[in-house]
């Protein structure tokens, strides 16, 4: 996808771990830090405080002045990536390391991407015995798109190595750069024997069975805890005040089906006006359209609307489609996400 659509997601929020490994990286190949952090906005105290948050538009300058001194040569994103392991990213991390099976381990980290090292998007589909870990990377420049890549799946690689103890439970990988002697690297990576290069999407299959294996470190009690700072830090991010805030309430009050003129027209501004002051605010009315739908979408299942119900109400042309943006919101379909949490006091938004 191009820098258009990157650009509408600009302002999503996002922890500094990813970025600091980055830089620490960078540094260790004999780059200066200044040089690094130019014209991105982010400063050297900033790397060092794990609790600073940038926007997706501050890494993604960081990443170009990374990935252009390094002259982008293949290879240099796993080199990047194999230096990401899970402590690394705080409480994600450990919320990943004490969950109780794989499969949970995954769902956490795919709900709460954002506190992690990744910008690309990701899913988890079953298909049958096999499970399908699909990537997409809409929200990367293109101009990024091998170093990101390369980087996510070496760093992917490496913390499933931390949490579980062995390597990725995979069978066959497709992966959507052209093939490059140093890529034979995925293949242990992965511990795969059949990778396809130069495909339209990047995709890990595995059998769904490993999914259900125990995680090593699984603990109910420290799992519970960490995913809740998880939630807590996400929601925080999600805590809109002023015109943002406003959008947000417009949105509920048309039930989530409103496009960008209609609320405009509400707080009778124009249409480019309204994406300025959101941008002051560092955020983007699809951000907040976004967030709205989805906090409203667990509400309804976590209240025991059924899926299709949900879909009807939030304006979806079909069960499927609201079941594709579900998926892209917290990794997992909304039936899934319902039984684990039907019963539970509905959330606030």
């Amino acid at each position: 996808m191009n820098d258009a659509r990157t650009s509408e997601e600009s302002g999503r929020l996002r922890s500094i771990s990813g970025a600091a490994l980055l830089v620490e990286y960078a540094v260790s190949r004999g780059l200066p830090v200044a040089s690094l952090l130019s014209g991105s906005g982010i400063s050297e105290n900033q790397l060092q405080d794990p609790g600073t948050e940038i926007t997706l538009a501050q890494e993604i300058a960081l990443t170009r002045n990374v990935v252009g001194a390094l002259d982008d040569e293949p290879g240099m994103g796993l080199m990047a990536g194999l230096a990401c392991h899970a402590p690394n990213f705080g409480v994600l991390g450990f919320a990943a390391m004490s969950s109780p099976t794989l499969r949970r381990a995954a769902e956490i980290v795919l709900q709460y991407a954002d506190l992690s090292f990744t910008f690309a998007h990701h899913i988890l589909e079953d298909h049958g015995q096999e499970f399908w870990f699909i990537r997409d990377d809409s929200a990367v420049p293109a101009d990024l798109h091998r170093f990101v890549l390369e980087r996510d799946l070496a760093a992917i690689a490496t913390v499933v190595q931390d949490v579980l103890g062995s390597r990725l439970p995979m069978v066959r990988a497709e992966i959507a750069v052209e093939p490059h002697p140093i890529y034979e690297m995925f293949g242990t990576l992965l511990g795969v024997d059949k990778i396809v290069f130069g495909t339209e999407r990047s995709v890990l299959i595995g059998n769904s069975s490993a999914l259900d294996q125990p995680m090593p470190q699984s603990n109910p009690v420290t799992a519970r805890y960490y995913e809740r700072q998880c939630s807590d830090l996400i929601q925080q991010r999600r805590n809109r005040t002023g015109l943002s805030g406003r959008v947000r309430e417009l949105l509920i009050r048309h039930g989530g089906v409103a496009d960008q003129a209609h609320i405009a027209a509400d707080l009778d501004v124009s249409v480019r006006t309204l994406r300025r002051r959101l941008a002051s605010e560092g955020t983007t009315f699809r951000e907040v359209s976004n967030e709205t739908v989805g906090l409203l979408a667990e509400e309804m299942l976590i209240a025991g609307l059924t899926v299709e119900h949900a879909a009807e109400r939030l304006g979806y042309s079909s069960v499927s489609a609201f079941t594709s943006a579900f998926r892209s919101w917290r990794g997992q379909s909304p039936g899934q996400f319902a039984r684990a949490h039907r019963g539970r006091a509905t959330v606030r938004v």
